[in-house]
């Protein structure tokens, strides 16, 4: 059972410190625990998610992933024996309005639970309203270190691991290369995005430090659409490696004006926007992805428990599309959030935290587990398009793929 609501308001720009004193100054008490023996009340779970604005295309993924969850944990009986009920409002990508949304999920509407929404930019502020609550925060998008850095107790990262750490399953590759292979040059163009931004100064600072030389490095912002200047000057510096901080549409952006000025690096590096299924094969040509590389939290070959049926649950719901990865991770949060309620028998919000702190979870990720400060403990899967299809190719264990292309094919 789903409820979405969609604000009528445009999307206004919004910053952190404004969002943040909002977030600290939510009133309201924590709401009470429901009876886990009342089955005739749904089990009610608020989330508000990007589903207009900036982040709209990765905010719609991820309500996909929540709601293939709700409909198979409702037909295995639901959740404590009552049916679960999403209460969806959408943030409009807005700072302040992610924490009006939560504030009013959990102080008036008194929902049983809460699950995070995309991206650090909008937990950050969403996280402080269920610290400040006393409400489990699981969220599914949100690895920015100052995520971790402020001593909540009750938030969770439902990922392998942090943004800083995101690149280096990539350096170790680049490590791995014969000295002849490894690229002399390197290019490193950022969305100002807090996820987006750690990947790639952690990746330009591993580089440096092994001998690659850095002839671009520049942060755009997030609203940015045209991509021609920095295109042409990547293609002015030709370095071998470009390695952008990308979201989704500024990665395609930015591969279509390299492709008009007929520039392809040897090697190409995005962060989130190759792991966004066929719409980015859709955005750049499927023959265009042919040896793009990014980190990824997920694949839907993984053998990972219940991975085959989330795929399946996908497919079946949604017209056949390949599930992208941040539906797979709103899966998993979800995942988390469940096994925290079945172990403790109870939404006691105390009880779930303190049993998150203590256990590892089993997710359609892998295994989860975390530190104090909710940030997980684990590694990032490495893929790359390989013949339209989005492959792992390290760590070698979890790998689809046992080749490698390399270099990269020219544009098409």
């Amino acid at each position: 059972m789903i409820e979405i609501s969609v604000p009528r308001r445009s999307v206004l720009a919004a910053s952190l410190t404004a969002a943040m004193a909002l977030a600290l100054g939510a009133c309201g008490s924590r709401p009470s625990e429901k009876a886990a023996a009342d089955t005739s009340k749904p089990m009610t779970i608020g989330i508000s998610l990007p589903l207009t604005g900036d982040f709209s295309q990765p905010g719609t993924e991820a309500r996909r992933g929540y709601e293939v969850w709700a409909d198979q944990i409702n037909k295995a009986g639901g959740l404590l024996g009552r049916q679960v009920q999403l209460k969806i409002v959408d943030d409009a990508s807005n700072q302040d309005t992610v924490v009006s949304d939560y504030t009013k999920l959990i102080t008036q509407d008194k929902v049983d639970l809460i699950l995070g929404t995309f991206s650090s930019l909008l937990n950050y502020p969403a996280s402080a309203v269920a610290e400040k609550n006393g409400m489990v925060f699981v969220e599914p998008a949100g690895g920015a270190p100052k995520m971790f850095e402020r001593g909540f107790k009750y938030l969770f990262f439902a990922q392998p691991a942090t943004a800083p750490h995101q690149a280096d399953v990539f350096v170790d590759w680049i490590k791995s290369l014969p000295a002849d292979q490894q690229p002399k040059t390197a290019a490193y163009p950022t969305q100002d995005d807090p996820f987006a931004a750690p990947v790639i100064e952690s990746m330009q600072k591993q580089l440096e430090a092994i001998g690659v030389k850095t002839v671009y490095s520049s942060t755009y912002p997030a609203d940015t659409t045209n991509f021609q200047s920095i295109a042409s000057q990547l293609a002015a510096k030709k370095p071998d490696l470009i390695a952008q901080g990308a979201v989704f549409e500024d990665g395609v952006g930015l591969v279509r004006s390299l492709k008009q000025l007929q520039y392809s690096p040897k090697i190409m590096f995005q962060t989130s926007a190759p792991s966004n299924a066929g719409q980015y094969s859709t955005g750049v040509g499927v023959e265009n992805t042919e040896g793009v590389f990014y980190t990824v939290s997920w694949h839907q070959d993984a053998k990972t428990p219940k991975n085959a049926e989330f795929v399946a649950g996908y497919k079946a719901k949604y017209q056949n599309a390949d599930p992208a990865e941040d539906a797979a991770d709103a899966y998993a949060a979800a995942e988390v959030l469940q096994a925290a309620v079945v172990a403790v028998g109870s939404t006691d919000q105390a009880k779930l935290r303190d049993w998150l702190h203590a256990n590892q979870v089993t997710t359609i990720l892998g295994p989860l587990r975390w530190e104090a400060t909710g940030e997980p403990i684990g590694k990032f899967l490495l893929g790359q398009w390989q013949s339209g299809k989005a492959q792992v190719v390290a760590p070698a264990e979890a790998a689809t793929s046992q080749t490698v292309v390399n270099p990269k094919p020219d544009w098409k």
